[in-house]
């Protein structure tokens, strides 16, 4: 009886279709399509201009393209440099350093992340300027009438500027590494009496090299490329490759020399950012390697 009951099994006919197809793929499309649109066609467009006889010859053997290129490069530099300086600086004191009001110094600098850069210039000509509120109190304490503070209408108060505008983008990751240091590893490396500064240079740096790295890789493409604040600013004699593309494109119309600098523009940016991810890499891999030779064995 129960053999009658058991039901005989039986096995599934074999599937004679195709399976099928995903299309998973096609929404791939979209973004691809939108960063064709967006970013390569217009990239495409400037290659292409920047592609009419003698263009390349004629902007890159000029006397102006090379000054400004070179003066492109040094305030860049400068500016990054200074940026890392006093990001670093502001970092450690926030992190370190508690003092009544660092919670407001913090969302201060994070408030700066959120303004267009041409309004840190206009601030500065309010404070700095020819007629700013400086150079009327020093005036108004030493009787003269022309004004002692100078320095905005020239490269360093660019640079100066710059600075300002610029740091918190170094000050935010250094935070962010800061916060991942374990506290215990402080206080461990303090009781076999390491002086503050030991600290800060065995401890703390190296687990901050790599946010090191990129908010000053960050900061140098922007400064690269910063053209608000350079014409806000009204230095005369600072011609920058961006200042130099408007002045080509917008003031005499020649739009084959404007491109061939903005191609310039773009492959010197590309460089900076291939050799920034060479370096980032250099330094995450050296870290592995540390953390892996002081893991205790388990």
């Amino acid at each position: 009886m129960t053999g009658l009951l058991e039901r005989p099994e039986t096995t599934p006919p074999p599937s004679t279709g195709a399976a099928p197809r995903s299309t998973a793929w096609l929404w791939v499309l979209p973004p691809l399509l939108l960063v064709l649109l967006v970013v390569l066609y217009p990239l495409v467009r400037v290659f292409m201009e920047s592609s009419v006889d003698g263009s390349w010859g004629a902007v890159l053997g000029s006397e102006m393209f090379r000054d400004a290129l070179w003066r492109t490069v040094a305030i860049a530099a400068t500016s990054t440099l200074g940026c890392l300086i006093l990001g670093t600086f502001l970092a450690i004191v926030l992190a370190f350093v508690p003092f009544p009001g660092s919670a407001v110094v913090g969302r201060l600098i994070d408030t700066v992340l959120a303004l267009p850069s041409f309004l840190i210039t206009l601030a500065f000509t309010f404070l700095y300027g020819s007629a700013g509120a400086v150079n009327a109190a020093i005036s108004a304490i030493t009787g003269s009438s022309s004004p002692m503070l100078d320095f905005l209408y020239t490269p360093a108060g660019v640079i100066t500027a710059e600075i300002t505008f610029f740091t918190p983008f170094v000050v935010r990751p250094l935070l962010a590494a800061f916060s991942l240091i374990p506290a215990a590893q402080l206080n461990v490396a303090a009781s076999l009496g390491a002086s503050p500064w030991r600290v800060l240079r065995t401890v703390i740096m190296p687990e901050a090299w790599p946010a090191l790295a990129a908010g000053g890789s960050l900061v140098l493409l922007l400064t690269l490329n910063e053209f608000g604040i350079v014409l806000f600013t009204g230095a005369k004699g600072v011609i920058t490759l961006p200042v130099l593309i408007y002045t080509r494109g917008i003031v005499t119309f020649d739009l084959p020399g404007a491109a061939v600098i903005a191609t310039v523009q773009v492959l010197l940016s590309l460089a900076l950012y291939g050799l920034y991810r060479v370096v980032f890499a250099r330094l995450t891999t050296r870290r592995g390697v540390g953390d892996a030779a002081v893991e205790p064995p388990k």
